[in-house]
């Protein structure tokens, strides 16, 4: 049996393949950015406090998405073969 791709495999396919895969992406990479920004102040207000978490859900969803992508995709690739 052909070894099934790997996640960083799938990943780099699916960022040249799919326009939404990609753009899942970037916002993602945003939202890292973000909180990382956040999470270097040495003190967070209760403003700032909840808008990381905010922006922490945020991000988990849209990894949640690319997840199913990825999912969806290796579901496809096993009826093939």
């Amino acid at each position: 049996m052909k070894d099934f791709m790997k996640d960083e495999e799938l990943m780099e396919r699916l960022l040249e393949e799919d326009e939404e895969f990609r753009q899942l992406k970037e916002e993602h990479n945003w939202f890292h950015r973000k909180v990382e920004d956040l999470d270097k102040k040495a003190f967070l207000t209760p403003a700032e406090r909840l808008k990381r978490e905010e922006l922490k859900k945020r991000k988990l969803a849209l990894k949640d998405k690319m997840e199913e992508i990825m999912a969806a995709h290796r579901r496809r690739l096993e009826g093939k073969e």
